[in-house]
């Protein structure tokens, strides 16, 4: 297995670079007053004492320019874990210099190496460049099933 030398797993020291993509992300999304990710709680997801979640970045003239975050899914179907990809993201200057593609084929290299089944993630509908990217990989939408979500209030809700 070959290993892109741009790509490597997240370190301590990444994560203000991190939280700045996953803003970025909000906002390339829509949706930057939804964002609220702190860099104590990125550090304690990525690296506390019980990790909920991974990160790989993606490093462009020695600065991170991308990353990868994702956490561990499992199928009862296949009775194996998978990955979700909660998020990818290159920064807008270096797209189109395979740092994406690189990224993904990091999570799937981490899939065949720890023989998970599945690498999995949403995309908004409107977002056309990263649906034909994905395509172009051979990634198939999942038209059958609908993302539901439950927040704030109604979380809060139904947890009372």
């Amino acid at each position: 297995m070959q290993t892109d030398e741009r790509i490597r797993r997240a370190r301590p020291e990444d994560i203000p670079a991190i939280v700045e993509l996953v803003y970025a992300l909000a906002e390339y999304e829509r949706a930057p007053e939804e964002c609220h990710l702190t860099a104590d709680q990125l550090r304690t997801a990525l690296f506390g004492d019980t990790p909920a979640a991974f990160c790989h970045v993606a490093e462009h003239e020695g600065q991170v320019a991308g990353c990868a975050i994702w956490f561990l899914s499992f199928s009862t179907w296949r009775g194996v874990h998978g990955i979700y990809l909660e998020d990818l993201f290159v920064r807008p200057e270096t797209r189109g210099t395979g740092l994406g593609k690189a990224l993904l084929t990091a999570l799937a290299q981490e899939c065949v190496r720890n023989n998970y089944e599945r690498l999995e993630w949403s995309v908004l509908n409107w977002n056309t460049p990263a649906i034909d990217f994905y395509k172009s990989l051979g990634a198939k939408p999942q038209d059958e099933w609908t993302t539901y979500r439950l927040t704030d209030e109604p979380l809060k809700t139904l947890g009372s």
